[in-house]
């Protein structure tokens, strides 16, 4: 078992090392939960990291693998939240299974999603640079916004209006969306293990994107596009690619997130949040999915152990932010870890010459 797992490409390695690492932690987890070792607050942040490192996995395919720069994930997210409540209300009678209801919500809430970013991405993956960030900010605005303004009811049928609640024309029913007050009375129908089954899944669908011929044209393009384009490489359709499935992902995450609470607004999903995601790639290393997922869960958390600091935690948060970006962009330290990796990776390969000794003479 060990040799085959050594005489793996380093990709495969790193994607099972990434894939270990999930399921051990969730072990864990549920490990703690069954002694009731876990502070409420945490027990709160479960579903939420899950729901991040979804995100942080997702965007990693536009900004780490696609190299492009993309500010409004959190309008992709929003966009998945609110239909998959909608879809979660309406589906209620047909699906009174709870996981089962939470499954079609998501898939639906992805699909969703994936439109939205088709609309948004045919336009916008003409454009590049500070061009394409400006752009996608802008749509998650816009999103936000729209949201504030949009009210839904569900009487037997969906209603819909930009008015008000009046203006919905219902005989009873219930208001869903309720505009800037956002859906409440939600179903909490999120659960630890629903989170874990995204990230999993998050996590296929992105390394075997990027491990696949598809995976290498985007990361062509990334390398150098008037390369790709010389060697008769669509641009455009695998920037486009990347940037769809990176939506239809955040959209699921948006409804995991959603339906973890009574209730939630559109302003949650603004300009900060989006930002929030990016820096989760950033600081776990743009392109590096298994140092994102780390950096989510560690940033989640982090603000929720900082709470008896009081007034200050915010400010010890951003402290710790600049620190950790200044040690992980210092040459110095950058040349040591390389040194380390090296040095293992020669221990590695003189393990595998005495193996294969030992297996001749015998």
């Amino acid at each position: 078992m060990m040799k085959r797992f050594k005489g793996m490409d380093k990709a495969s390695r790193d994607t099972l090392i990434t894939y270990a690492l999930i399921i051990v932690a969730y072990a864990i987890m549920q490990a703690l939960l069954s002694l009731h070792a876990i502070s409420s607050s945490m027990v709160g942040l479960l579903v939420p990291i899950c729901a991040y490192i979804s995100l942080s996995i997702s965007l990693n395919l536009v900004v780490g693998i696609s190299g492009e720069l993309s500010l409004g994930h959190a309008g992709f997210m929003s966009v998945g939240a609110f239909t998959g409540l909608v879809a979660a209300q309406v589906l209620a009678p047909a699906i009174p299974f709870g996981p089962l209801r939470l499954l079609v919500s998501m898939v639906i809430a992805g699909i969703f999603a994936a439109v939205a970013g088709v609309l948004v991405g045919i336009p916008v993956m003409r454009l590049q640079g500070d061009y394409l960030a400006i752009v996608t900010l802008a749509f998650g605005e816009i999103i936000k916004n729209l949201l504030n303004n949009l009210y839904v009811g569900y009487d037997g049928a969906l209603h819909f209006s930009m008015k008000d609640v009046a203006s919905l024309g219902m005989n009873g029913g219930k208001v869903l969306i309720n505009g800037p007050q956002g859906a409440v009375g939600i179903t909490e129908l999120s659960t630890f293990t629903a989170g874990f089954l995204l990230v999993l899944f998050t996590l296929f669908v992105v390394t075997n994107l990027v491990n696949s011929r598809s995976g290498r044209a985007i990361m062509a393009v990334r390398d150098n596009r008037i390369a790709a384009e010389s060697v008769g490489i669509d641009t455009t359709k695998y920037r486009l690619m990347a940037f769809v499935v990176a939506a239809a992902l955040a959209g699921m995450a948006g409804a995991l997130y959603a339906m973890n609470f009574s209730s939630i607004v559109p302003k949650k999903f603004d300009f900060n949040t989006s930002i929030l995601i990016l820096v989760f790639v950033v600081l776990g290393g743009m392109g590096n999915i298994r140092g994102g997922i780390i950096a989510a869960a560690l940033l989640t958390i982090l603000p929720e152990k900082l709470r008896f600091i009081g007034d200050y935690r915010m400010l010890i948060y951003a402290i710790v932010l600049i620190a950790v970006m200044l040690f992980s962009n210092n040459e110095q330290v950058r040349m040591a870890v390389d040194s380390m990796k090296s040095r293992f990776a020669r221990m590695r390969d003189d393990d595998v010459i005495d193996d294969a000794a030992e297996g001749g003479e015998a």
